[in-house]
């Protein structure tokens, strides 16, 4: 058996004279949750519904486990589940109810009851869906693309309007989907979500992959400076940091405050500095480049803006 779950090639799509996917190749072994990044009109929901069967592209090669989703959708959606941005849930029926209903179209699922305690929602089993909550709705929506036992996961900003105790909830259940050895795909806008939940991050801009590799691969193509925040009791001579290529930024109270790009070598100059001299240090604080920086970096201003007509503007 293959451990390419997903692989695209050349793959273009386009609405019009709208070219939402300008070229994309991309490959996803099985297990592991990749994060989907991108700005609005990025194309992000277009390979995504490409990938499910529900877009058929204009040029390339799309393969989900080994099958194609244009010509044997059926096929596919029966081995892989997917959350999609809104689900729109019968309010009259309740969460077990619902379950049963969308069980009907698979030939095979798993009990209701074992689904919803997966999510957390045994409790809500018997309540209408009218009186879940935003994050509840949430987790039963992705209760339902569960529901058939499905080996991919296509979650199309599953947190997106969730407060933030709701949205840790759901990134536990998520996090356990990759340790059950489920493939996880997960588009979002909220570049600490991939950070802390994806082993491997492509950043989709203007219908082309910008960048693709683990977070910590993505954080070392950073162009930005860290910041050192140093505080000591005694005399603190800062010559061997400047010496070390820091700039002294301020002086805030207690703290001299240094930038550098060569962060290694700055620890390595207050190291030498802290055991030739008479100072103590009392506090160190350092801020490197976050994910977020680098994204800003890789999309830019003017895709930071989005496209005219709203979220994913390449659709019709």
């Amino acid at each position: 058996m293959s451990d390419t779950v997903i692989s695209v090639e050349g793959l273009r799509k386009s609405y019009g004279a709208v070219e939402a996917l300008r070229g994309i190749d991309l490959s996803i072994a099985r297990g592991g949750l990749v994060g989907l990044l991108g700005p609005n009109g990025a194309g992000k929901t277009t390979l995504i519904e490409t990938l499910e069967g529900l877009r058929t592209p204009t040029a390339g090669r799309v393969s989900v486990l080994g099958l194609d989703p244009a010509s044997a959708p059926r096929a596919v959606r029966e081995r892989i589940g997917v959350q999609l941005q809104t689900t729109t849930l019968q309010a009259d029926l309740t969460a077990r109810e619902i379950l049963r209903m969308y069980g009907a179209l698979y030939r095979r699922t798993r009990p209701a009851n074992d689904v919803l305690a997966s999510v957390g929602l045994s409790e809500k089993s018997g309540a209408r869906t009218s009186s879940l909550s935003g994050g509840q709705r949430q987790r039963l929506a992705l209760a339902l693309a569960l529901l058939h036992d499905p080996e991919i996961v296509l979650l199309d900003e599953p947190t997106t309007g969730l407060d933030p105790a709701a949205r840790r909830g759901l990134h536990d259940i998520v996090r356990n989907l990759g340790a059950e050895g489920r493939t996880v795909l997960l588009t979002t806008h909220y570049i600490e979500e991939a950070e802390t939940l994806c082993d491997r991050v492509v950043v989709l801009v203007a219908g082309r992959i910008v960048a693709d590799g683990t977070p910590f691969e993505l954080l070392q193509r950073a162009s930005g400076e860290t910041t050192l925040w140093i505080a000591a009791e005694g005399p603190f001579a800062p010559e061997p940091l400047l010496a070390a290529g820091c700039s002294l930024a301020a002086r805030e109270k207690d703290h001299w405050r240094f930038t550098t790009r060569n962060p290694a070598a700055a620890v390595v100059a207050l190291g030498d500095l802290l055991r030739g001299g008479e100072c103590r240090l009392t506090d160190l604080r350092m801020r490197r480049p976050t994910l977020e920086d680098v994204y800003l970096e890789l999309v830019g201003p003017e895709a930071l803006a989005g496209e005219p007509g709203g979220k994913e503007s390449e659709n019709p």
